[in-house]
């Protein structure tokens, strides 16, 4: 698992580059929960998708992603909340190449 670097802050945009994949990921917490608008080149894949722990973020094979890309609790089973994104909660990518 390859884990994507995130800081403690209520809004933040990452571009990394996944099985060669170049991708835009703008992740920002609502009152509602943290939520993720996800890119690949300039094709939106996926807009404002609430973010859960252990829930896959892109489901649908049909918009192309490679790969699988989820929130993950380090310390339980609890949904990502901004102030523990980098330590307590992690964004991990996991290739299916």
């Amino acid at each position: 698992m390859l884990v994507i670097p995130l800081k403690p802050v209520p809004a933040q945009v990452v571009n990394v580059l996944l099985s060669g994949q170049d991708c835009k990921l703008s992740i920002y917490q609502k009152t509602t929960g943290l939520f993720a608008d996800i890119s690949v080149g300039t094709t939106v894949l996926k807009n404002a998708q609430i973010c859960r722990d252990r829930v896959v973020l892109i489901r649908h094979e049909y918009l192309g992603f490679v790969g699988e890309l989820f929130f993950k609790d380090l310390e339980g089973v609890e949904d990502p909340y901004y102030t523990g994104l980098g330590s307590r909660f992690v964004l991990g990518y996991q290739s299916t190449l």
